[in-house]
């Protein structure tokens, strides 16, 4: 079947798309490489390293605590913190004693949190010691919720000496004074036994290893069932994608959150794959990013398009030595070609273009880390994946290249369904295909364009308008550091284009400046009929521009002005 499909001619030399992935257990991962390496490091956070077999010793042990208490297959366990060794060392612990991982944000409101818990069916939590983590999950013990346990680690344990004496005597603030009242349980007591785990019977084609939630392509918040072997096989896929990594002997900077699907497959799970050392960074902060860069000389780096923005419009970005990295992946939103190119400029890495969702675990395609990497495409397929892109009509009719239509995907890494949600379920998983909700077009060499959310898209007096095809025209401008693009409510063309951006520092841009600039880039329905210059724009917790947030935002602002009407 491969020769039959024409983006094979384009895969790294040593790569194959009709490679083999037999059903594998997530937590193999880290055994496979607990046995192979040993003594390499496996994590470092803020100075301190833990070897892979310091790392398995801890899996261990904190598995089998959970089994004393209660953790059997299936059970829902939540992670809610930011990146540190607990967050590794919890997720894999999970996965060991059969227990469904379910990540929260950390930055998670009290009714989103309240939610998730509700939703997923949590009974215990592990959680650091910190107040603003703690706090809110002390009012979910009520009894309002299904959460009956919260593990507290200890963030001054996890830091090098004499970090954590400073932690504890200058942050007592952000402690949390955790009670004594058996609920509660000190990560340090979790671990105390002989990490003899009871074996535990695991399919990993059907067997669910992470909720992971989701606005899906739908809209509502749900959890996609990703099984064990919906997440080894993507971090496989990733490791046959870059042949050339040297397996125990590559560092991925960690800046991407692991609570989020993007961090947690393409940096935790692939790089436990390689036996790389991941150094952690609890957020995204861009100096303590581009210092970590210089010091700790990472060879592999994953981030979202706004990260490498920063890196480029930062005033100081040339005193740092970012020749280290190898390897170099954007994914999480669209890269604009500019961004790309800029960024490759500045450091001579090659920035490779991924594509994914939640609901396939989350890569589909990628650029080819040698090869030809074509501008504004998300690459060609992943091992073992198709890729279809299906008319807009409500049929399955599968269009010829260079016709838009939906982007569609078959593939061992696609989710089992949304949790609990079948009528969802049905929705997106149809005929074998997950139907993606992005509108693209397939070239005739296999390579993918993305040109729109389909929810995204901007119905102009009867026109389809693309905001991507709009932010890359406005991207080009020399003064314009991000954008965003979006549909307003307009009563006479039915929607007009609104462009929001924010500007370089110490750059000026006007909009009529802007629009003179884009004359020759966009047609009249394409051209921005609103424009607003902002400091900022709002942002996800992996640092992806949030067009969600600016439309809540206008729906709110207008609400006052129609109840004025009424």
């Amino acid at each position: 079947m491969a020769t039959e499909l024409a983006w094979v001619a384009s895969y790294p030399s040593a790569a194959r798309w009709d490679v083999d992935f037999p059903p594998e257990r997530v937590d193999r991962l880290l055994d496979e490489t607990v046995e192979r390496f040993p003594d390499r490091p496996c994590v470092e956070f803020l100075g301190k390293r833990y070897s892979y077999r310091e790392i398995g010793d801890y899996v261990a042990r904190a598995a089998a605590g959970l089994q004393a208490r209660g953790v059997t297959k299936g059970t829902r366990v939540g992670l809610f913190m930011p990146n540190c060794p607990y967050s590794v060392i919890a997720y894999y612990a999970i996965l060991k004693t059969g227990g469904i991982v379910v990540s929260f944000n950390p930055l998670y409101a009290e009714a989103e949190l309240r939610h998730q818990i509700r939703d997923s069916g949590v009974e215990i939590m592990v959680t650091l010691d910190l107040a603003a983590l703690h706090g809110p999950l002390l009012k979910m013990l009520d009894g309002s919720t299904p959460l009956k346990t919260v593990v507290c680690c200890s963030m001054a344990d996890a830091l090098p000496f004499p970090k954590n004496r400073l932690f504890g005597l200058l942050r007592r603030r952000e402690r949390a004074a955790i009670p004594n009242d058996g609920r509660h349980v000190a990560f340090s007591a979790l671990t105390e036994n002989d990490g003899k785990v009871a074996p535990v019977e695991i399919d990993p084609l059907h067997d669910v290893a992470v909720l992971q939630y989701t606005g899906g392509t739908t809209g509502t918040p749900k959890g996609a069932m990703l099984t064990h072997n919906n997440l080894s096989v993507n971090a496989r896929q990733c490791r046959a994608w870059f042949p050339t990594l040297v397996p125990g002997g590559e560092r991925v900077v960690a800046v991407l959150p692991f609570f989020h699907v993007f961090g947690m497959s393409v940096v935790m799970n692939f790089g436990v794959a390689i036996g790389a050392e991941l150094i952690l960074l609890p957020r995204f902060e861009l100096k303590q990013l581009l210092e970590t860069i210089n010091t700790r000389k990472p060879t592999v780096f994953a981030g979202v398009p706004t990260i490498f923005n920063a890196i480029n419009t930062h005033a100081d970005a040339s005193r740092y030595d970012l020749s280290s990295i190898k390897r170099c992946f954007s994914g999480g939103a669209p890269l604009p070609v500019e961004v790309k190119a800029a960024f490759e400029r500045n450091t001579g890495c090659i920035l490779v273009e991924g594509y994914g969702l939640t609901e396939t675990s989350p890569v589909v395609t990628s650029n080819p880390p040698e090869g030809l990497n074509k501008p504004g495409s998300i690459g060609v397929p992943f091992p073992g994946t198709v890729i279809e892109i299906v008319a807009l009509d409500g049929s399955d009719r599968v269009l010829p290249p260079g016709e838009r239509g939906e982007v569609c995907v078959r593939g061992p890494q696609v989710m089992a369904g949304y949790w609990r949600k079948p009528e969802e379920t049905a929705k997106v998983l149809r005929n074998g295909r997950l139907r993606t909700g992005d509108v693209g077009y397939m070239d005739e060499d296999g390579y993918v364009f993305l040109v729109d959310r389909i929810k995204d898209l901007i119905l102009c007096s009867g026109y389809n308008v693309y905001p991507r095809q709009v932010e890359e025209a406005i991207y080009q401008h020399p003064s314009v550091a991000e954008c965003l693009v979006v549909g307003m409510p307009d009563a006479y063309r039915g929607q007009t284009v609104k462009a929001y951006i924010v500007r370089r520092a110490g750059m000026a841009l006007d909009q009529q400046e802007l629009i003179a600039f884009l004359k020759d880039k966009l047609s009249a329905i394409e051209m921005p009929k609103l424009v607003e210059f902002r400091e900022t724009l709002p942002k996800t917790a992996i640092g992806k521009l949030s067009r969600k947030a600016l439309l809540d935002e206008a729906a709110a602002a207008m609400e006052p002005q129609q109840q004025t009407q009424a």
